[in-house]
């Protein structure tokens, strides 16, 4: 380590300082012992101090600091100095260079180098004042790295030679990978130093830990844990937070196909404005029947500055609501706020972060039936927050993330709940969910709740400071994120450009749960030869992405299932898909809770459970609750799809007649009595008489589900049985389109293009 320092000019005639033996200076800073600290105020009026100088001081003096960089050294705020006026430099470098983990044992020689020691720090009285939203770059005193400096030195030195030798020993032999050389020469100081930049920080106070266990000095390692309890914690959420987010889980786990968060990560669009998170872009329709609201650009926030916005009074914010569609990213954005934090990158301000699950919350629930206290609670999930009843301490800055309220199935009273205002009071787990939230219980700690709006809604406003709102990617952000996840350049340039070649794929691809699919199938398509040439078909997206959703709510809410589709499901798909036609009908994209209950559905089962629903954000709090499809061309696909399956499970065409009775569409019936071209005949008359956009997607879907790539290779065995009869008559359908597509052209109708693209939902055998 190389190693250079400033002394006044003033001191050089007087070498007598230089007689007793000197340590070298701490890279970490002036880190003296108790006793040193004595005797330096005792030598202060005689001995001018030393001085570092800055690299600014330097270059202004032709001269230049020698000091080589460890990785393993932070630059913290104590080992910033000025240099006095007049300064020169005594250099006391040694030739190793800077200090690798696995470099040869000779190549340490001489690190222990003694120097003067530096001045204390002079603190400023000025507080410096941090711009608006900007990162701290602090940590709590108890977790920075002076004070786990000075814990470790204080208990080491109340050792006894014997036990300081053994414990250097125990530390060196079970850290054989790692090298301390000339550990037993120099002083207590030197060695913890070392020690530190060899191991760092969080580590080196582990291994003192275990090694004074090792030792049978258990009064020395308990000394030590209580020291620095508040660090130690710190470092145990931090590691299970890593463990848990490093590796980022999108759509189906696939064995060697995961991806590091940190390397395929796109921070999606998050809005301070919600305004219901579903994009009101359209292929087709230009204006729209509907109140959405787009977001203006200055009203996006930085997912790690969300508790930095302000209130109204000018106050930080404490409890925070994140909603958004299903798919759009809520989940992912929580493991990389987390990971950030762990890996020191931002909000270092915040001494813990303990992200729970309502999901596990609701499980935690139903198995236990005692009350239990918050910090039970805390410590039931994280068994190494034990003891932490410093969270109601004011200097206690935490946060609490709890994900998927719509995972936690029961109630909350918020008037009648009784008030908690102790961590340490037991009380049922409902009431401690409600105390939380209103801010009787730790107030001082901040709240992040994710959850998709129609159950976040149901806190009552005066309880949450700011509801932000994920609106998925930008186009940008799309094929950033498409490209990040392939090492094959040309492969990502491929996919990027043929997913644009449909206007609603690109539209809908803000959703990265779409981006994620998209990048999965294609990866899978281009392998086949001669893959690209058409664009991809539309309607297998839509039905992989109800398949999925559908999975995933019954893995999520209904685990007991095991991912069958019980007929209860079916026929739950079966009227939405009804409710979707209805809508269809009125020209309208809208619908509240009165249609949901027309057609035999549950609220909740529809907006919070099947994932293809969400609820709009509404002007007053007593407003009328509405809702619609999470984009508004699944609307149009479950209308097709409900069509299609009257007609294939109930031999039924709803578009010859307004009779809508819901069908048996589990009793199989091989002789169909309808054609597919009597069906298909319907829906062009239909889409022919009406304007332009309102039914020209829903035909589009309804031609791509007749495809036996849709109905039957992916749709059976979920909604269809897997020996269901097939569809006949396909040869005949298809005629009639193309002649319907060759009549356009020739009267040069708007609806060409439209209909080219349904005859190739229908032919088209790739993807």
């Amino acid at each position: 380590m190389q190693l250079t320092y400033v002394v006044h000019i003033g001191i050089l005639h007087d070498m007598s300082i230089f007689k007793e033996k000197h340590r070298r200076p701490s890279s970490y800073g002036s880190l003296k012992s108790d006793s040193d600290e004595e005797k330096g105020r005792d030598q202060e009026s005689s001995v001018v101090p030393v001085v570092l100088l800055t690299s600014t001081g330097l270059m202004e003096m032709g001269l230049q600091m020698i000091r080589s960089e460890s990785p393993e050294t932070l630059d913290t705020l104590t080992s910033k100095q000025t240099k006095p006026f007049g300064a020169v430099i005594i250099d006391t470098r040694s030739e190793l260079g800077d200090l690798g983990e696995e470099e040869d044992d000779d190549m340490v020689e001489g690190f222990f180098t003694h120097s003067p020691e530096p001045q204390e720090p002079v603190e400023s009285e000025a507080p410096v004042q941090p711009e608006e939203n900007s990162q701290p770059d602090r940590l709590h005193p108890e977790q920075d790295l002076p004070h786990i400096f000075k814990s470790i030195q204080a208990v080491l030195s109340g050792l006894t030679t014997k036990d300081l030798f053994s414990f250097k020993m125990c530390l060196l032999n079970s850290k054989k990978d790692k090298t301390l050389q000339q550990a037993t020469d120099g002083d207590i100081l030197d060695f913890v130093d070392k020690m530190l930049e060899v191991f760092g920080q969080d580590n080196s106070l582990l291994y003192t830990i275990n090694t004074l266990q090792n030792i049978k000095k258990e009064t020395e390692a308990e000394e030590l844990r209580n020291r620095c309890k508040r660090a130690l914690i710190r470092f145990h959420l931090k590691q299970q937070l890593i463990l848990k987010h490093r590796v980022i889980r999108e759509g189906v786990p696939r064995p060697g196909k995961q991806n590091y968060l940190n390397t395929v990560y796109v921070a999606p669009q998050i809005s301070a404005q919600g305004c219901g998170g579903v994009d009101p872009s359209h292929e087709l329709r230009a204006h729209l029947p509907l109140p959405f609201q787009v977001t203006g650009v200055n009203a996006f926030v930085d997912l790690n500055n969300l508790f930095r916005l302000k209130k109204r009074n000018g106050q930080a914010v404490r409890t925070v609501v994140t909603t958004g569609i299903p798919g759009i990213g809520m989940t992912v954005s929580v493991g990389k706020f987390c990971l950030d934090w762990a890996e020191l990158c931002a909000n270092k301000d915040l001494q813990f972060i303990i992200a729970l699950s309502f999901h596990h919350l609701w499980a935690l629930r139903n198995s236990n039936p005692h009350n239990m206290s918050f910090l039970e609670m805390i410590h039931y999930y994280h068994p190494e927050c034990n003891d932490m009843n410093y969270l109601e301490v004011e200097d206690c800055r935490l946060l609490i993330i709890i994900d998927s309220f719509d995972g936690y199935l029961a109630p909350l009273d918020w008037e009648n709940a009784p008030v908690i205002k102790d961590s340490c009071t037991p009380a049922h787990l409902d009431v401690l969910i409600v105390n939380l939230i209103r801010g009787t219980l730790l107030p001082g700690g901040c709240v992040w709740i994710l959850g998709r709006r129609a159950a976040v809604s149901q806190i009552p406003s005066q309880f949450l400071d700011v509801v932000t709102e994920i609106q998925g990617f930008s186009d940008q952000s799309k094929d950033e994120y498409l490209i990040k996840r392939f090492s094959d350049a040309e492969l990502a340039t491929k996919i990027v450009a043929h997913y644009k070649r449909l206007p609603t794929l690109k539209i809908l691809a803000g959703q990265p749960i779409v981006c994620w699919m998209m990048a999965t199938v294609f990866e899978v398509c281009f392998q086949s030869h001669g893959y690209g040439v058409h664009p991809p078909r539309l309607t297998p997206f839509y039905v992989n992405i109800l398949i999925f959703q559908t999975n995933h709510s019954l893995e999520f809410y209904k685990p007991e299932n095991n991912k069958v589709w019980s007929n209860e499901i079916k026929l739950k798909l079966i009227k939405m898909g009804r409710l979707a036609f209805h809508m269809l009908q009125r020209n309208s994209y809208i619908f509240s809770e009165e249609d949901v209950m027309e057609c035999g559905l549950n609220l909740i089962e529809v907006t919070v459970f099947s994932g293809l629903c969400t609820e709009l954000p509404t002007a007053s709090s007593r407003g009328r609750r509405n809702f619609c499809y999470v984009h508004l061309t699944f609307q149009e696909f479950m209308a097709a799809l409900y069509v299609f399956t009257m007609f294939r499970s109930e031999s039924k065409n709803v578009l010859d007649s307004e009779w809508l009775h819901m069908p048996n569409i589990f009793i199989s019936k091989p002789d169909q009595t309808r054609s597919v071209a009597s069906l298909l005949l319907r829906a062009v008359e239909l889409t022919l008489r009406a304007p332009l956009g309102h039914y020209d997607m829903f035909l589009r879907f309804l031609c791509g589900l007749l495809s036996p790539d849709c109905h039957d290779q992916q749709l059976g065995g979920f909604l269809f049985p897997n020996d269901a009869a097939k569809v006949s008559g396909l040869d005949e359908a298809q005629q009639l389109l193309q002649q319907t597509v060759t009549t356009a052209q020739q009267n040069n109708t708007d609806r060409v293009e439209n209909l080219k693209e349904c005859l190739r939902e229908m032919t088209q055998l790739h993807k």
